[in-house]
């Protein structure tokens, strides 16, 4: 990676700089602790989670082709699983208007971080760079994320899909992030993500930098055959020693 040109680094929210996996967990299981309907529709708050996420993690895959529109995915998400779960589509659809918000409120007060997040912000911004933040999260929560894991400090630009109606990876939102920075030059833009689909191939396609960071957690679900073009890490750790070499 030739590193002399850039100036701008971008870096995804959700599982790269905020531990969105632990932070999620810990929202759903509280969902069901405080919710008697939960309590009877699933066994365990580990067996509502699962089936929260197997729906949420497709429909955030459909979302991020464009194939869905973000109220039908805020709707299904909760939808599918309770009437998978044998509640009636109309009361389901009732309480998943009521959860999406009480949910996503939940997930604003988490605060874990993934490891060396702020210590690599520390050290980009010591270092000069512009750091933004570029992510397909709604934008109701991701402000408040941002704000209560105390990274507000550190960023200088913060593009979320939600506020232009374009997601990862679609080009266009690259673009509107160097009009943003004021760098038209996408050999000055190098971005940090944790997934390859709409972190990783969006920039290249877009010809920034990438940094592909792959966390064990990740790689135990994920296959490490990095896209052509980006660098693999294992820990945010080691980006500034790349930054720095390269």
């Amino acid at each position: 990676m030739k590193s002399d040109k850039i100036t701008t680094v971008w870096l995804d929210l959700d599982d790269t700089l905020i531990d969105f996996t632990t932070n999620a967990a810990a929202a759903l299981s509280r969902m069901w602790h405080e919710q008697d309907v939960l309590q009877r529709l699933f066994p365990s708050a580990e067996h509502w989670a699962l089936r929260y996420e197997h729906h949420n993690q497709a429909l955030w895959a459909q979302y991020s082709r464009a194939e869905i529109e973000r109220d039908y995915l805020r709707m299904e998400r909760f939808r599918r699983p309770l009437v998978e779960a044998g509640m009636p589509d109309t009361e389901a659809r009732r309480l998943s208007t009521a959860y999406d918000p009480y949910y996503l409120d939940l997930l604003a007060q988490g605060k874990a971080l993934m490891p060396g997040a702020i210590e690599l912000l520390e050290w980009l911004h010591a270092h000069s760079y512009t750091i933004g933040i570029i992510s397909n999260g709604f934008k109701e929560v991701q402000h408040r994320k941002i704000h209560n894991a105390g990274l507000e400090p550190y960023i200088d630009i913060i593009v979320l899909s939600d506020d232009i109606g374009i997601n990862k990876p679609d080009p266009r939102i690259y673009k509107y992030a160097m009009e943003r920075a004021g760098q038209p030059d996408p050999s000055t833009h190098l971005i940090i993500g944790d997934n390859p689909d709409t972190d990783i191939s969006g920039a290249l396609a877009s010809d920034w930098k990438a940094i592909w960071y792959l966390p064990q957690r990740a790689a135990d679900s994920l296959s490490e055959r990095c896209p052509a073009g980006a660098t693999l890490v294992r820990t945010l750790q080691e980006i500034p020693h790349l930054l720095q070499s390269a």
